[in-house]
């Protein structure tokens, strides 16, 4: 995919509300234009269906993209959760949202370095080049070399998107309820919450240093990962510096033997079930760019920890008496954990809260399967579709998932999708019963 060409990113309240505007108003005659194109046709003009188009959603999709920031995060999240919540064609053209953002231009990059920097910010670097490495949706990330040779990658900032971060997500909140984009009654001012509290993180990139720091150390004894270490002298609240790091895209990993694709697959699966169970500590986003491969020596660079989420003990003590359930088989405990975690509420009647069981028993399939689960040959992500969206929509039988899981699902679900992508076939339940043990965790109650 070509790389998008540079933009200004708006940095008013104003400016980028009107944007927003805009993205409501395309989406809406794009609506009543394909309603008149379905009428010429002798079609019933449904002004939904035609909203809900990919059509529709590209133009929403291009929008967000140019505007960058929190708005184009939580059409990022929104992407990730669509099967479940929104028709194919929308999720799909939402997805482009996830490949790369529009960069900045090179006048606008260079106020921000002289603001973070200070004047005279360029004799801090023997080389800077301008072209940056990647850019996406909170900032874009550049190679350097400091005064003293020390190879760096230097994420900085969109100027205005910390600040910007309440207004974006609730104008994005208000345009998918008023334009009715959210097929089934979320609790989008609860996702919104939750998205601000985690974009807020995300954008304080010394927070984010701090996070990777500790992380380094809770995986020191993964020798088949690595970290890049922080440079403090380059790093503000907008500007990250860290050792730039070599290695290949971890789609990379198909081209290897079986052997070794299980074995990175492995270490990816043990790596998520430690983050819950043991460290508490997860890094939500699962994009395949946040991670690189180095053939040589086998080993997988972790990269980007602005999403990085605590977990408090009882959710997590929670998740894994479910885990535990699901394995045994235990439908009637999975219910009750299906309750205490939000996925079904006290009083549902028996209808819903089995919709509500089948849809947790199908979607842990790999943690159910014994022995290496394959997951490239897996159908299961159409499965899951299917019966979520037959259940909610059809049947209005399935809640919406509580808000404080939706960056879990998306490291889950982005989870599952690495390792189809890097042709694993893994043992998800050994792996997780493992960890259990050594956590001590997910003890009946």
């Amino acid at each position: 995919m070509p790389k998008p060409p540079a933009a200004p990113v708006p940095q008013t309240r104003l400016g980028r509300l009107a944007r927003i505007g805009v993205a409501a108003g395309e989406l809406a005659m794009g609506a009543a234009a394909e309603g008149l194109r379905r009428m010429a046709r002798g079609q019933a003009p449904d002004f939904g269906s035609a909203l809900l188009s990919g059509a529709s959603a590209r133009r929403l999709a291009a929008r967000l993209a140019r505007l960058r920031g929190a708005a184009m995060k939580l059409g990022q999240i929104l992407s990730l959760q669509g099967d479940e919540l929104l028709p194919p064609e929308f999720a799909q053209a939402l997805a482009i949202l996830r490949s790369q953002a529009a960069p900045m231009p090179q006048e606008q990059l260079r106020r921000v370095l002289a603001r973070e920097y200070g004047k005279g910010w360029e004799k801090r670097f023997a080389r800077f080049d301008w072209e940056p490495i990647a850019a996406a949706s909170i900032g874009q990330v550049h190679r350097a070399t400091a005064r003293g040779g020390r190879d760096l990658a230097l994420k900085i900032q969109y100027p205005g998107v910390a600040r910007s971060i309440a207004s974006d997500v609730d104008n994005v909140a208000v345009l998918l309820r008023l334009l009715n984009l959210l097929p089934f009654d979320i609790d989008v001012s609860g996702v919104a919450q939750e998205a601000k509290r985690q974009l807020l993180q995300e954008a304080d990139y010394e927070a984010e240093a701090r996070f990777l720091e500790g992380y380094a150390k809770l995986v020191a004894d993964e020798p088949s990962l690595v970290l890049p270490r922080v440079h403090w002298d380059l790093t503000t609240r907008r500007v990250m510096a860290m050792d730039f790091m070599e290695g290949e895209p971890l789609e990379s990993v198909r081209e290897e033997p079986p052997r070794k694709r299980n074995a990175i697959g492995t270490l990816l699966e043990r790596l998520m079930f430690r983050e819950l169970f043991e460290f508490r500590v997860m890094q939500t986003d699962p994009n395949f760019a946040n991670y690189l491969y180095q053939r040589a020596t086998g080993r997988v660079v972790l990269l980007d920890f602005g999403a990085t989420r605590r977990f408090e003990d009882d959710f997590v003590a929670s998740y894994a008496r479910i885990t535990r359930a699901v394995i045994d088989g235990d439908r009637d405990r999975v219910a009750r954990e299906a309750v205490r975690i939000g996925y079904a509420a006290e009083g549902d009647d028996p209808e819903r809260l089995k919709a509500a069981v089948d849809v947790i028993f199908l979607v842990c399939e790999p943690l159910r399967h014994k022995g290496p689960y394959d997951f490239p040959a897996s159908n299961l992500p159409m499965r899951v579709k299917e019966l979520g969206y037959d259940l909610a929509l059809r049947h209005g039988l399935v809640r919406a998932p509580p808000p404080q899981t939706i960056f879990l699902h998306r490291k889950l679900v982005g989870s599952f999708l690495l390792l189809a992508r890097i042709g694993a076939r893994v043992d998800a339940q050994a792996l997780v019963l493992e960890c259990l043990a050594k956590a001590g965790a997910g003890r009946r109650r």
